[in-house]
């Protein structure tokens, strides 16, 4: 492995920086983006059970709030009612509204990062070939009497690994960067839905 990273040149230690990086954030967004973190399954239920008769009390509605990102958006709404027993609709959905982008905001962390990735690992390899054209076209002797060997197969390495590298960061990058955006975008989804049913509950629950 490192006669390759010899072999590619110095062009490639910035893909290897952007590929240790892009495998970092993988790893924290799969740890960040379960399911049991953001939207437990039955949390909605158990809070919709909670606050059959009555808005529950503060120290439940905490404990909501740390459950998980559901509970966060979910307890905005019940402690604006405990604050406010008189508020309005617009005011109670303006409250998870609120939490809800704070939410958005943490569920979106880094992707923009993995996405850069992504978009400039190709360019990064492209200028690796680009370094790797210029060693070529320097091996070969002005007067015509033939080039330098060793420095043209140099040159020819550090074109195509460099442009091999590129694409072998870009690709996972690419990937992963979808398959986390399409989840993130389900989790929202989620906590929209349960979020306004909750609202509807609260309402019926004061009239």
């Amino acid at each position: 492995m490192f006669s390759i990273i010899q072999a590619a040149g110095w062009p490639i230690w910035p893909l290897i920086a952007c590929s240790i990086l892009g495998l970092a954030l993988v790893i924290e967004r799969f740890v960040s983006l379960k399911t049991v973190k953001i939207a437990p399954p039955q949390l909605l239920d158990e809070v919709l059970t909670v606050s059959r008769t009555a808005v529950p009390a503060p120290d439940v509605v905490t404990q909501l709030e740390k459950n998980s990102m559901m509970g966060e958006v979910l307890a905005s709404g019940l402690r604006t009612l405990n604050h406010n027993p008189r508020c309005s609709e617009e005011e109670l959905r303006s409250a998870m509204e609120s939490a809800g982008r704070l939410v958005a905001h943490r569920l979106e962390r880094y992707l923009s990062t993995l996405a850069t990735i992504a978009s400039a690992a190709p360019l990064m390899g492209l200028f690796g070939t680009v370094v790797g054209m210029i060693e070529i076209f320097g091996s070969q002797a002005p007067t015509g009497g033939g080039g330098n060997p060793a420095q043209l197969a140099h040159g020819i390495s550090i074109a195509l690994y460099n442009t091999a590298f590129g694409l072998m960061v870009a690709i996972p990058a690419l990937i992963f960067w979808r398959y986390f955006r399409g989840r993130v975008d389900a989790y929202l989804l989620t906590l929209e839905l349960a979020s306004e049913r909750l609202a509807r509950h609260l309402n019926t629950l004061r009239k």
